[in-house]
């Protein structure tokens, strides 16, 4: 069966473009003008990939973001005609998984799409066992992540990076290769992702109290600690 994804932006030319481009994909895609809309679509069916526009009429797509990530692991690309670092660091510390700013290639976009599904798809085929790293287990088979016996509430993107982390836990991991493994591309100016979700990490990993530590490497990368 074909990804089911969501777009929400109040454009229509807009909402248009993306539709055409996912749709030659193979992907069935529904557009909502406000970000409401596709909230309540997605109570009703959820989607596999949600694409908001960060202002809109009604509900923003900051607030949408944080309300679909309190029932929902679904990856979430954020759109804004604002190339702020306010908006992107809001977008990426509320869960959203990627960031584009308007005016974007469509075709990018789609590309961006279809590695995002790629890394979800390897991620369900390789080894199902858990994975045990001092006090957090991963498991695989159904994206979940525990800590102490409580369950870590992570994002897809946040699962592959902590999964990648402990397979690597010999060595530090750079940036680059985390944007290439986790999201499927290498630009530089992207770097920021790594440092966000790794923020998130961090914090929920303190949160539940955990001994797992994401060490960063000056001007390279990370490295996870803690007792093996």
């Amino acid at each position: 069966m074909s990804k089911l994804i969501y777009i929400a932006d109040d454009e229509k030319n807009i909402r248009h473009l993306i539709h055409s481009f996912l749709v030659k994909e193979g992907y069935q895609v529904e557009a909502f003008e406000t970000g409401d809309k596709l909230y309540e679509a997605f109570r009703r069916t959820p989607c596999d990939l949600a694409i908001l526009d960060i202002v809109m009429p009604g509900t923003s797509g900051l607030i949408i973001c944080t309300k679909l990530r309190e029932i929902s692991n679904v990856p979430i690309i954020m759109l804004t005609a604002r190339d702020t670092d306010e908006d992107y660091i809001s977008g990426i510390s509320l869960g959203s998984d990627d960031y584009f700013t308007k005016p974007f290639s469509p075709v990018k976009l789609t590309m961006r799409v279809k590695a995002m599904f790629r890394r979800i798809e390897m991620d369900l085929q390789k080894n199902n066992e858990t994975v045990t790293y001092s006090d957090v287990t991963l498991n695989p088979d159904k994206l979940t992540a525990y800590c102490n016996n409580s369950e870590l509430l992570l994002t897809g993107t946040e699962f592959s990076l902590l999964a990648y982390l402990f397979a690597n836990q010999d060595r530090a991991v750079s940036r680059e290769e985390l944007l290439n493994k986790i999201w499927g591309y290498d630009r530089v100016i992207e770097s920021r992702a790594t440092d966000d979700t790794v923020k998130r990490l961090r914090r929920k990993l303190s949160q539940a109290g955990s001994s797992v530590s994401i060490d960063t490497v000056w001007g390279f990368g990370f490295r996870v600690g803690g007792t093996a």
